[in-house]
Parts: structure tokens; sequence; C-alpha cells
């Protein structure tokens, strides 16, 4: 590999900051020089800000005038590589380049030069009296294994004073140790011996790991039902790929997942990865930063944004439910890390695993085209079984207006119970009633900041508006009429689901499961591993619960409302309905006890519907791959979603207006401009919102049109626009 240009001390160097600027800055090389990528520290203004040494310096402004760089940083140079994914995906996203950079140096304290720092882990001693606090800091500790906090993080995440983790030092609980700031992984061991596979996966993964082992790009859709064992099949790949000494990446959709994706990780490999999620603590975060870019960490276990780290050698990604909406950043930058992950591997000659049991429309034409590998794993893993799915008509079940569990239902869990096994009750609702409504007026309490109902969190004892997360207490009088006692529930949420299986059934254990019910991620962490270990017989979910969980004892799955997906004029309701029943009953039965599934729906004969219980998966993605394709819609069309939004509705209006009669450049590549129209939630945070559509011929160059578009019109003041190439909602 040739080594970057040098820059000579004083050289003329162009530098890329974080700042939200329109152009690369001239600055002097510093002493001592810089290579090509460095990061640096530069004066703007009064102010000193990161960037990144990007090439030679135009030269076209007074030489006098520039300024010198102040210093570079102590971190590995972003590599060529590195530097084109970035432009890449910029210009792709049309995103400007600042904010690119802003997306990968996501980690505190780049600038801060090597220093020791006092460290603490589990210790060999034992408290001499046991304290909750003491339980606490001692759980946190056990649960992140060989990890180490400083003393802040550790009282933090344990909820403890820092005087807790003093007085547990000074009886040898917990070491306190000086040790470089930022120091390598420890090891993982390629060699050591995975589980036994099946046949099937055998061959499946000795397909990943010639596929990683050739050093050249290619994409593979490793398509496994629930409970095939995708997971080990994709963890021989990462084998091979360390085994070569190169790096490798597994995004996975829910930090929620992390936990037992670690441990079987750590079984495989002798060793934790690197973690990189909201999760983290800052410290990690810097030491997974560095690490990456110098090659002290192996394998990071990571959230979308973990793509945009400074690998050095980077050769397999791994998108683990990569048809997952989560995927898809919808603020800020945006763009869906499952394109970005193969954008990247092309660049870097990696190797890329989509592993899903029902894949996204997307991938699944690529396979069908041949631009992607196609691998199957047709059954479970061991003696479990697909579960038997059965639909229950709501329509003959008669159920009161305040109740949700029909009767078939709830013998059917009953039963479960009886035999010792667990239930599930699935609703993709969050909160206690998604409307709360008075009875005396109908006023609906909505939110003061958007045009969006505000959700009862009876478990929170407030109202939350799901689109800003604005919050207010419970009113006890109506905020219209000021009648009191008369505001109800309207509707079932997660919440209010719990507490009918509670009246249902009184003697059972019942856990929720739902993110905003617990204060952080390790105690949701912690709730799911003990349902898995048997400690409830009911388990009620959100989405979350849909999520690659594996509950050993779970062998039925009812779905309250099956239909709920199936609303609205969403072009992919149908992908994302079918996607999240056939994922949410593959929770039941994944070890030696059969499995059921049952739907509740008041449209048992929607075709969606009649597809989730045939199973026929195939003939499902050809039916919607027609329909699509007929319309001219993603995959086989292309649409950008235009959102402007300002305080001022007239106004944004106006410049909505504007774009729509300029609309020339798009029609010179035979595209078509949609709206504009308010958006269906038309305010948020106190912002008016508008959308425009945009739709295209699959082939067309669409950014460059949509770049000369948007630049014929001025935006000034509080408006904003923003262009989603390839949305993946239209709120």
């Amino acid at each position: 590999m040739t080594r970057p240009e040098f820059y000579d001390e004083g050289a003329l160097v162009a530098v890329l900051t974080t700042q939200p600027l329109d152009r690369l800055l001239d600055y002097k090389a510093p002493e001592g020089g810089c290579l090509l990528g460095a990061f640096v520290e530069v004066p703007l203004g009064p102010r000193k800000v990161l960037g990144i040494v990007w090439g030679p310096g135009r030269g076209d402004w007074d030489i006098s005038k520039v300024r010198s760089v102040i210093r570079v940083l102590d971190a590995a140079p972003m590599r060529e590589e590195m530097r084109t994914f970035l432009l890449k995906a910029a210009e792709y996203t049309l995103t400007p380049m600042p904010a690119m950079l802003r997306l990968a140096t996501r980690a505190p304290g780049l600038g801060d030069p090597p220093s020791m720092r006092k460290i603490y882990r589990r210790g060999e001693g034992e408290p001499d009296r046991a304290t909750d606090a003491r339980r606490r800091v001692m759980e946190t500790l056990a649960e992140y294994g060989d990890l180490s906090f400083t003393l802040k993080e550790l009282s933090e995440m344990a909820g403890v004073t820092s005087s807790v983790v003093k007085g547990l030092v000074k009886q040898g609980v917990v070491s306190e140790e000086d040790a470089p700031r930022d120091v390598p992984f420890r090891r993982l061991d390629p060699s050591l011996p995975g589980k036994e596979l099946t046949d099937d996966q055998a061959a499946g993964a000795a397909m990943l790991a010639e596929a990683v082992r050739s050093e050249t790009y290619g994409t593979t859709l490793l398509r496994g039902v629930t409970g095939s064992g995708k997971t080990e099949v994709y963890l021989e790949a990462v084998a091979a790929c360390l085994a070569q000494g190169r790096q490798a990446l597994v995004l996975l959709p829910e930090i929620a997942l992390t936990a037992e994706f670690l441990k079987r990780v750590q079984a495989r490999f002798g060793a934790r990865p690197a973690e990189w999620h909201s999760g983290a603590t800052m410290t990690e975060r810097r030491r997974i930063w560095r690490m990456v870019g110098q090659g002290g960490a192996q394998l990071v276990i990571g959230a979308r944004s973990a793509l945009f780290l400074p690998y050095q050698n980077l050769g397999l990604i791994v998108v683990d439910e990569e048809h997952d909406t989560s995927y898809k950043q919808e603020d800020g930058v945006l763009y869906n890390a499952r394109d970005m992950a193969v954008l990247r591997a092309s660049i870097c000659g990696a190797h890329v695993v989509l592993a899903s049991a029902t894949p996204s429309l997307e991938s699944w034409a690529n396979a069908e085209a041949g631009k992607y590998k196609r691998l199957e794993l047709t059954s479970r893993f061991g003696p479990a079984v697909m579960p038997t799915m059965g639909t229950i008509d709501m329509r003959a079940a008669a159920l009161p207006a305040d109740r949700w569990v029909s009767p078939d239902l709830q013998k059917a869990v009953q039963a479960r119970i009886d035999a010792g096994e667990q239930a599930m009750l699935f609703i993709n609702r969050r909160g206690y009633a998604p409307i709360t409504l008075c009875r005396a007026c109908g006023h609906q309490i909505a939110c003061d900041q958007c045009d969006a109902r505000m959700v009862e969190h009876r478990f929170l004892k407030r109202l939350m508006c799901h689109q800003c997360g604005e919050t207010k207490p419970m009113p006890t009088v109506c905020p219209s009429c000021e009648a009191e006692d008369r505001l109800a529930p309207v509707g079932p949420g997660v919440e209010r689901l719990g507490e009918e299986a509670a009246l249902l059934w009184p003697d059972a254990r019942i856990a929720t499961l739902s993110s905003d019910m617990y204060g952080s991620a390790r105690a949701l962490k912690a709730e799911i591993e003990s349902i898995a270990q048997g400690g409830a017989d009911i388990v009620i979910g959100t989405q979350l619960v849909a999520k690659g969980h594996n509950f050993p004892n779970l062998t039925l799955v009812g779905v309250i409302d099956a239909d709920l997906g199936l609303q609205g004029s969403d072009l992919r309701a149908a992908e994302r309905t079918f996607q999240l029943m056939r994922q949410v009953a593959g929770r039941a039965g994944r070890a030696d006890k059969p499995g059921t599934a049952l739907l509740q729906t008041y449209q048992p004969d929607h075709p969606v519907i009649r597809a989730i219980l045939a199973g026929d998966e195939e003939g499902f993605w050809r039916a919607e791959a027609a329909q699509r394709e007929a319309a001219g819609v993603p995959p086989y069309g292309r649409m950008a979603g235009i959102i402007l939004s300002g305080p001022d509705v007239a106004a944004v209006f106006d410049i909505a207006n504007h774009l729509a009669r300029a609309d020339g450049p798009l029609r010179q590549v035979g595209a078509q401009v949609y709206g504009p129209a308010p958006a269906p939630i038309a305010r948020v945070r106190g912002r008016h919102r508008v959308r425009m559509l945009v739709k295209a011929d699959k082939g067309v160059a669409l950014q460059g049109a949509l770049r000369k578009w948007v630049r014929q019109v001025q935006i000034k003041g509080d408006i904003r626009l923003a262009i989603d190439i390839d949305p993946q909602s239209f709120y």
C-alpha cells in the first residue's frame, strides 16, 4: 500500500472541517509537516475546530493571511478508501461533506493528548456487608465483563455515588488502576471451535468463508427461517475474516439484542468484541474509535453509525435483520445503513452478508437480478420446527369495547400456562392508550408542539408525544371544557394490554417489554435474560420482541391486532406487516416444543394475512414485486422525499410552490413532482411541515437533477429543506 502524500511545513493544504461551510479551507502545514488525511486542529475565527487534511490547498487566497494548522492530532490518518466512502455517500444522499465528517468523528476527546487515567474493574475481594448500592456496582461490573470504567461512568451506570465505589475499592471488591486512556481490545481467536453445524449450515458457512477469503467485494443475502441458525453461519465468516488479519463489523438493529449476541461471540472467539452504540460509555466510544483506526479492535458489534468508524482493514460487514426499518436514519444525515454497508464494502474489497428471515423487497429483488448471491437455510436448528399458524376472526369474537384478548386466545394462553410453558401477546403500540378522549366534549389531548395525539403512559403517569418526545402530567380535568373525571383512554397500548392480562390471569407472572418502560439498556437486557430463563409466564411486547430474541420455553404467540400495519397508504405497508407477523410468530417453538402463532384479525381474507398463514414467502414477494414494478416504485423505480419545514406555514408553502413550478431540471430526466401537500403529521416541535415526492425511472441520475432543482430557490431564515433519497417513511 502506498504511503499517503506528505506536506512539508508551510505548504498549503486544503482542510475539510466539521463546521457547516460549503468549501474546503486553505491552511499552512504545521511545524513538522502533515500527511494527507491527517486529523488536525485548525483556527476558524476565534475558535479551534476539528478537520481533515483533504489535499493540496487551492492558493486562491492572500498567502500572507493564510493561517497555520495548530496541531496534528494523535490519531491514524483517514485512509483514502474512507475519504472516498464519505464522498460517495455524500453524493448519493445529497449531504454536505461537513455533516458526513461529523458522522465519521463521533467520539469524544479525539484531540486530547495521550494520558493516563484511573480505571475501575472487578477486584478479587468481597464486600464486608451487602447493600443495594454495592450490589448495583457489582452487577454493573459483572455485566460488562472485562470492560473498564472511569469513576464517573461506573457511578452513573450503577446509579450510586462515587463514595460507594471508593468504599468498595478500599475493600478490594473493585480494583482501581492507572492505565493508558486507550488500549487495544483483547485478541479474538478464530481457531477456537464453533458450534456443531447441520449440513445446511456447514455448506452455507463454507460458502461465506470462501467469499471472505477471496478478498474481493460481493454481497450475499443469507435468508433463513427464524431459528435456523443464521448467526452461527455468519460467525464462521467472521472467523475466516479474523484469520486473515482483517477487521469485521456486525450491525444489529437493537441494543437489547447485544447481550445474548456478545455471549455467543465470546464463546466462539474467547473474548468480547468492541461494542459501538448509544449504550456504550464515552470512554469506550473514544477507545473504539482509536483502536479501530490502529487495528487494535478486530471485531465491532454496533448500531448503524458503526459504519463510519475508521477501519484499517475491513474485510466483512454483516447486516443482521437487514429488513429492519431502524437501519434508516430519519434525521440529520438521511441514509440507509444497509445500502451504505454495500457501498463501503465495494470500495474496500470487503464481503457483505445481509441476514434475515424476511428480507426487504430491495434485497430480494437484487438477489433475483443476480446482483447478490443467495444462501438459504430452510429448516430450524436441532429438533425445533416452524410454528403452526392460525387466525382468530374478531368479527365473531363479540368482545366488550374495553377488551382485546379474544376468548379463543385466552383459552390458548391458559393451556400454555397449565403446561408450564410461556405465551407472548404482541401489540405494536407503546404506552397505555394511543388517544385520551373527553367524554363530555369529545376533545382529544394533542401535543402542544406537534399535530399528533399524546399517548398515555400510565407506567410513567404522563402523556407523551411520540413525535417530539414532549411529556406532560396526566390531567384530571379536560383542557378544553374543564369537565372533571371525564377523560377516558381509547384503544389499547402495551401497558393497557398488560393490565387486561393481569385481570385474565391473576396468578401468572407477566413481563411487559417496551423500550420506554426501562430506565436503561442494561435494565432491558436484564429483563430479556430473565424471561429467557423462565422468569415469566406471559410476555407482553411491542415490536422490540420481534427482533431476534430466543425464548426457549415460549410456545404460543398471540398477535392482538394483526391488521394494524395494513392501514394507511405507505407503499411498504404490506411488506412490513408480512415481515413483522412472520418475525413475531418466529419467537414460538424455538426449542424442542412445537409452537403456535394465532393472529387476531378483522380481515382474515386479506391477501397479506393469507400469505402469512400459507407461509408462501416466495409467492408473497413475487406478487408484491409485480405490483411495485407495475407502479414504477422502489425497488423498480426511484423516489426522493422533499421535506420543507418552518415556523410560518405560509412561508413554507411559498417555497414549496415555487419549487413545484420550477421543475424543469426534473422534467429533463423524466422525473415527476407530486405535491406540495401538508405532511401527514403537519407540525412537529412547533415547525410546520410540507412534503413533496419526486418519482423517476430506475436508471435516472436523480441526484444531479435534484441538486439543480433545489438550487433555484433561496432558503432564508428559519426554513429548512431536507432531501430524503429512497424514503422509508412518509410521515
